[in-house]
């Protein structure tokens, strides 16, 4: 591949990193051409896109983005899913399809500013989303403030 074409490619994988507000990484050995296609679909409804990236392009482009801690995840076969919408969601998605395709593994995420691994990626899925929590609070706050009114 020229030069040229490395470093278009890194551009477009730095394009996808900043536009993200999440990245999955996960390693797809095992996994068929077939079970990728059907991963790609059930994560583009969580509002991920799954791509299978090469480890040095991929290397270069998150360097670039100021988040290399994330090249330590890029070992052996690498799929990431840039997530653009709720990174919980994404990764529930993703766990989800771990359990259908076993060889699937997810390696680690980056949310918020923070590099997690394989353990803390898989209880990302098991958290609420945004909107049940926001909504658990406000319930909260409600309750004191009827509380409030009662004593009153």
């Amino acid at each position: 591949m020229a030069s040229t074409d490395k470093v278009e490619k890194v551009a477009r994988l730095k394009e996808r990193i900043d536009g993200s507000a999440a990245l999955l990484v996960a390693d797809y050995r095992g996994l068929t051409t077939a079970d990728v296609m059907e991963l790609r679909r059930s994560l583009v409804q969580a509002g991920t896109r799954f791509a299978v990236v090469k480890n040095t392009l991929m290397r270069r482009a998150v360097e670039e983005s100021g988040i290399a801690e994330v090249s330590g995840l890029l070992e052996g076969p690498t799929a990431v899913g840039f997530v653009e919408g709720d990174a919980v969601a994404a990764a529930k998605q993703l766990v989800d399809a771990a359990r259908r395709y076993p060889a699937l593994e997810l390696k680690g995420a980056w949310v918020e500013g923070r590099l997690l691994g394989p353990a803390e990626a898989q209880t990302l899925a098991t958290l609420e989303s945004r909107e049940a929590m926001l909504s658990k609070v406000a319930g909260l706050v409600k309750a004191e403030m009827s509380k409030a009114a009662a004593k009153f």
